[in-house]
């Protein structure tokens, strides 16, 4: 009998030591799940972009890749660091694509580069963004900035079937042939993309140099290659050959020099090459190439005509005798 009394008191006792425990663990768990639809804090996804080379997006051979901070110096993301290799393969995807390229015909190229414009107009939101944050820039301002270097696209999608008619012609001749003046795409154009005016700077230099039919390695601003890096993710998913543009991050002063003197190249745009500039012209007359001379403080958003077109092209004459 005394055996069951203290087993009953165990029990008692056990039993009523875990009651409470019970319910105040279930309370406390419940206290440290959050309320159903409380927003939870998150870490943001970090990119480390790629390179644009051949219509694909290689690492750069090197495996490195910096940090782009915005203009308050915040963290956005890591871009490729490209070497002297990755120059080498976007001038040989560039050169492999000049002929498909300039063998299209001018209306054809003009509706591709109206394509170009659309997709930006469906990623407006990302490269307002993108733009607000590398210049330090307010929204309405860098949306404005969008919107020109959009139109920008447009414009240069006009000029595309027009130009031959400005700068080519009928040349006046004494004898029984006619004589035409006709311009021609120069080859593989390496353009140096400005350093202050990341987006329509951009588009500024490299849409007038394909609207013609040459082909483009371009090097994104240093400090800001962002703008650059979505404009290459449009034209990826836009009607545009693979190696027509072909894009590399990176430090302006490491791959530029290794461009100016490579013999596959034809032309050198300057227009971000700073204090390089004339360094870089004398390396591009070993090979003869045509080079644009950086201007000094552009106006990017002013109408640019045929300034940027011209440089890129070669005159061809053609002889040709009347027929009776």
């Amino acid at each position: 009998m005394a055996e069951k009394r203290a087993e009953k008191k165990r029990t008692g006792k056990a039993a009523g030591q875990g009651a409470p425990a019970g319910p105040a663990r279930a309370e406390g768990a419940r206290r440290e799940r959050p309320e159903p639809g409380t927003p939870r804090e998150r870490l943001a996804v970090r990119k480390t972009h790629k390179l644009y080379i051949g219509g694909a997006f290689p690492r750069s051979e090197s495996g490195r890749s910096y940090s782009v901070a915005s203009a308050d110096g915040a963290h956005l993301a890591n871009a490729a660091l490209a070497s002297r290799k990755d120059a080498r393969d976007a001038v040989a995807a560039a050169r492999k694509a000049f002929g498909g390229w300039s063998g299209r015909t001018a209306y054809n190229r003009g509706q591709i580069l109206y394509r170009v414009a659309e997709m930006m107009e469906g990623r407006r939101a990302q490269f307002a963004a993108e733009t607000a944050a590398a210049r330090g820039a307010r929204r309405p301002e860098a949306e404005a900035e969008v919107s020109a270097a959009i139109d920008r696209w447009v414009y240069y999608a006009g000029w595309t079937d027009k130009v031959a008619q400005v700068v080519g012609g009928a040349n006046p001749v004494s004898g029984p042939y006619h004589n035409h003046s006709v311009p021609e795409p120069t080859g593989v154009v390496a353009v140096l993309a400005p350093q202050d005016a990341p987006l329509l700077g951009l588009v500024s230099v490299l849409a007038p140099v394909i609207a013609t039919g040459n082909t483009a390695v371009l090097v994104a601003a240093e400090r800001a290659p962002l703008p650059a890096v979505a404009l290459a993710e449009a034209l990826a998913t836009s009607d545009l050959p693979g190696g027509v543009v072909n894009l590399l991050t990176g430090r302006t002063a490491e791959l530029a020099p290794h461009l100016a003197a490579h013999a596959d190249v034809n032309a050198l745009d300057l227009a971000g090459a700073g204090d390089l500039a004339a360094e870089l012209e004398e390396a591009a007359a070993d090979t003869l190439k045509r080079v644009l001379r950086p201007q000094e403080a552009p106006d990017w958003s002013a109408d640019p005509g045929l300034s940027r077109i011209t440089p890129f092209l070669e005159t061809k004459t053609v002889w040709h005798p009347v027929g009776l």
